[in-house]
């Protein structure tokens, strides 16, 4: 990157909001089939740095007439070469989840995100240049519901059926 400077510093964001989540890789309108991602809406002032730094920042216009535009940053979720580290956090404990079961977060109910981006610093030979966010580490704290009191303790009968591993699908 020449007339850029090279971004090396992650971003560390707690109490994320985050949206448009593609953890599995679904393919659709604005998405090619196999890009796990979704997006970290973010505070204008954060927003405005990151965008002068070079990250990819968007802003979503906003639905009514005197809102104002919403900063976001896409973030990548790549398990290869290095998997991010992703924890799902509930009250009874928390789960490391991996390629084959990161998807379940597209539709969880989601409490609160905790994640740490990591910058990869891009260019093109045609002199353009820029920084795409990839997930490094990530809590999800998942919001429980109204049967999770009563049925918490419960043994997991079905632990080694979660994924391409389960013996059903042999």
């Amino acid at each position: 990157m020449s007339e850029k400077k090279r971004v090396e510093t992650n971003i560390k964001i707690e109490n994320a909001r985050i949206g448009f989540k593609n953890f599995s890789g679904k393919e659709g309108q604005f998405n090619p089939a196999g890009r796990r991602n979704f997006c970290v809406f973010l505070e204008d002032d954060l927003a405005r740095i990151l965008q002068a730094d070079g990250w990819n920042v968007r802003w979503l216009e906003p639905k009514d007439d005197g809102d104002e535009p919403v900063p976001y940053l896409q973030a990548a979720v790549s398990f290869d070469p290095i998997p991010p580290k992703i924890m799902l956090v509930t009250r009874s404990g928390m789960t490391q989840l991996d390629a084959a079961t990161v998807e379940i977060l597209d539709f969880a109910d989601i409490e609160s995100v905790d994640l740490v981006l990591n910058p990869y610093n891009w260019s093109m030979k045609n002199g353009s240049a820029g920084v795409k966010a990839y997930v490094k580490v990530m809590y999800v704290t998942i919001a429980e519901d109204a049967f999770e009191d009563k049925y918490h303790n419960a043994p997991d009968s079905a632990i080694k059926c979660v994924g391409p591993n389960c013996p059903i699908n042999d």
